[in-house]
């Protein structure tokens, strides 16, 4: 696989994560570890990467007025100083990308089987579900590299404290967040990023500008859902396979 098709992919993950309100980390770090970057590069990339579309993301999703403050606070305060602890802490290569493949499999579930619950449906969040929750996803954010939005949207889905688009807002800020204070944990030990950083930028730049523009156009996201879950059930089965 050649350099320009790995800038194709990475344009195209970034904008059907953004369109979902998704900062694609997991995507980036998939492709990544397939391309055979180490993992001490793939964190700290894919964290840079997230700031830029997470942010793309909760500008439009905000527009929109689906996001809810009351729900982000206590679930950003117990990430945040967990995911800076988690970007301190070093993983083996092979555990790496098992974990990162099992955790590929979230957003598939959530994607295939969670429905959007209705707005009559919504339940208000309990404070020691959303602490535990934001604690637990922001410690596995920063070890892996990840923003945490594919764990907190199942969540949130699942215990309908939120519908679809509430949802999606609240995970692209909490990926950017996270993406900030995993990014600050990394600083403190010795990381590296790759050569081709900037043209990585532009590249999910882009992409994450179209997917929240397809998002402001009401394109059909079911449809992205299942485009993305096929995407990374495919790249969850080479990482796990490939580490056995």
């Amino acid at each position: 696989m050649n350099v320009e098709f790995f800038y194709l992919i990475l344009f195209v993950i970034a904008a059907l994560y953004a369109a979902v309100g998704h900062g694609g980390a997991s995507g980036y770090l998939a492709l990544m570890a397939l391309y055979g970057i180490a993992p001490k590069e793939m964190k700290p990339t894919a964290l840079v990467l997230n700031l830029f579309v997470s942010l793309t993301s909760f500008i439009q999703y905000y527009r929109g007025g689906h996001f809810k403050l009351r729900i982000f606070i206590p679930i950003a305060l117990a990430s945040i100083p967990l995911a800076f602890l988690g970007g301190m802490i070093h993983i083996e290569d092979t555990l790496y990308k098992r974990i990162l493949g099992i955790l590929l499999l979230f957003p598939v579930v959530r994607f295939f089987f969670f429905k959007s619950p209705d707005d009559s449906e919504l339940k208000d969040p309990k404070i020691y579900l959303s602490l535990l929750f934001g604690g637990v996803i922001g410690l596995l954010s920063g070890m892996i590299g990840i923003g945490g939005g594919i764990l907190l949207s199942p969540v949130l889905i699942l215990l309908k404290w939120t519908n679809q688009k509430q949802t999606a807002a609240i995970s692209a800020a909490f990926i950017f967040v996270n993406s900030i204070a995993g990014l600050g944990g990394m600083f403190t030990k010795e990381i590296s990023f790759t050569n081709d950083m900037w043209m990585y930028i532009i590249c999910a730049f882009a992409g994450g500008l179209l997917g929240a523009y397809l998002a402001s156009k009401k394109l059909n996201q079911n449809g992205l859902k299942y485009v993305l879950a096929v995407v990374l059930l495919m790249a969850s089965y080479k990482l796990i396979s490939s580490t056995i």
